[in-house]
């Protein structure tokens, strides 16, 4: 016959899955397209575990592969008619501007606000809106400072096309920077997302830029820091 469990035990046992709990909200998981990297740091810290320098090595690159591909738990707005930030990092430029020419959008202007993304931000893109992906078009291109305004134009790019169950469009374009050289996207047309859901990742440094209808509620300033799958952008009419 089983031990009945002692009331030490059971505090002990409390303690700990307090503490696991803990460390869960405090150390984020990991995006999958990270694993192969931190992977490669800890064999050569294995291969090298007879050499010091070469140990240590290892280490540090795993250590800045998991802090760089980091894929923290965001809580979306609950609120209708927003549109989220698709990335963490620094507003840059709000602008008005005709959609992206590859998607073959109704030609009028629209509100367009560039994130940038530095090394240091976790670099997972989220829907900034809820709804069905229609188109997913890749750009091949040049790899100028994500952060030059020409970087829209020229540089190697991948544009979501959402739409609300509203009917509002909303575009967002992952573009690859001047050490960023990887854009993974896991959407395609026909799915359909959820507000702040993870639909891609940009390796190393990079740039978000979100289209929204011109008419929509501007709620962020240049040089703010955004919340990827938090911080509102805009409030659509």
């Amino acid at each position: 016959m089983a031990r009945p469990a002692r009331p030490a035990d059971a505090a002990n046992e409390s303690e700990f899955s307090r503490f696991v709990e803990l460390v869960r909200s405090t150390v984020p998981p990991v995006h999958s397209a990270g694993l192969p990297f931190i992977a490669g740091g800890l064999g050569v810290a294995a291969a090298g575990r007879k050499h010091r320098w070469l140990r240590n090595a290892g280490l540090t690159a795993a250590g800045a592969c998991a802090l760089f591909f980091r894929h923290p738990p965001r809580v979306p707005p609950t609120r209708p008619g927003v549109v989220v930030a698709p990335a963490d990092g620094l507003v840059t430029l709000i602008e008005q501007v005709r959609p992206p020419a590859e998607l073959n959008m109704p030609d009028v202007p629209m509100t367009r606000v560039s994130i940038f993304l530095s090394i240091f931000d976790a670099h997972v893109q989220r829907a900034p809106v809820g709804g069905d992906v229609l188109t997913v078009k890749y750009r091949p291109g040049q790899f100028q400072s994500a952060d030059k305004d020409s970087a829209s134009e020229v540089n190697e790019c991948n544009t979501v096309w959402f739409r609300t169950p509203e009917g509002v469009d909303v575009a967002a374009v992952q573009i690859a920077g001047l050490i960023a050289r990887r854009i993974v996207c896991s959407v395609s047309g026909g799915d359909k997302v959820g507000l702040g859901e993870t639909y891609g990742l940009i390796r190393f440094g990079s740039r978000l830029d979100t289209y929204f209808p011109q008419d929509s509620r501007v709620m962020v300033e240049l040089g703010q820091r955004a919340i990827g799958g938090e911080t509102v952008l805009a409030e659509l009419s």
